[in-house]
């Protein structure tokens, strides 16, 4: 890992045109629209007072998976993505041009043989008329780049889960072939289509992009909480856990606590818990 280098590393800017069918395609790959009589969920994925999910940011003005740069020294097939947290300052629209600034925030060695963090953050801004719409911020667990000098910074704490039963429990199939659908919002990395790929990073096939169960996240909180009120939803922070295998059920168990919501989720046949720690805001 070549610290400076990635302490000052030059993000250039991301324009991109956000069409309607791009906002339709990311709620199809999360999997609204399941049920063809479901109006509320309809209006995520028809044209016709469309409507975009919030967690749609984090595909917004994306860099790419620039940690692939040789010039970054990262061992890139030992990254992990580690937690995600989304800031909303208004509802994001379903078309227009958008641009993504990115920036890394600080990175934290952990130390010889136990990795390093990265910590970057990226504002989606309306092309037109500046307004900022979001902050999406994510850190990367590079596993084999601990050691090279750095403070052991810690990054934010995760938001703890009540001790108590939830108030909620809501479970969201999967389809078999959801990753080839959300990888068409812009994430071609082939560990989620390639079974060769996922083979040789040890797992038995593709699995589901991470960002894709983060984006199920909202989508269990706007059905369980919001009655799918897009423009309510200002905040989802997550810890990735474990992979989702597509075509399993993703049991998101929910707590309301303060006017906010506190959540995790698993997947029940496999007794494993696969986002942990996470928080929803809410305006």
């Amino acid at each position: 890992m070549d610290f400076d280098a990635l302490s000052n590393w030059d993000f250039e800017e991301v324009e991109q045109t956000l069409t309607e069918r791009d906002t339709i395609l990311y709620a199809l790959g999360l999997g609204f629209g399941e049920d063809p009589a479901d109006k509320k969920e309809l209006a995520y994925v028809y044209e016709d007072g469309l409507k975009a999910v919030p967690s749609m940011a984090v595909v917004m003005g994306y860099p790419g998976f620039w940690l692939r740069d040789p010039k970054t020294g990262v061992n890139w097939q030992k990254v992990l993505h580690g937690e995600q947290w989304l800031d909303i300052y208004k509802p994001l629209p379903t078309h227009g041009r958008i641009v993504g600034r990115s920036k890394i925030d600080f990175i934290s060695d952990k130390g010889e043989g136990k990795g390093a963090v990265i910590y970057q953050s990226r504002d989606i801004v309306d092309a037109d008329t500046g307004d900022k719409l979001a902050r999406v911020a994510m850190s990367a667990f590079c596993r084999g780049d601990g050691g090279f000098g750095g403070d052991n910074r810690p990054g934010p704490a995760p938001a703890a889960l009540p001790d108590r039963a939830p108030d909620h429990v809501c479970d969201i199939d999967t389809l078999p072939r959801q990753a080839l659908i959300y990888r068409l919002s812009g994430d071609y990395n082939p560990l989620h289509a390639d079974p060769d790929v996922a083979r040789s990073v040890g797992f038995d096939r593709p699995i589901l992009h991470g960002l894709a169960t983060y984006g199920l996240a909202a989508r269990a909180i706007l059905k369980t909480l919001l009655d799918y009120d897009a423009a309510r939803l200002v905040g989802l922070d997550v810890r990735f856990s474990a992979p989702v295998y597509p075509g399993e059920t993703v049991r998101f168990e929910i707590w309301e606590e303060n006017g906010e919501a506190r959540f995790r989720a698993s997947i029940p046949t496999r007794d494993v818990v696969v986002l942990n720690n996470g928080a929803a805001r809410f305006a």
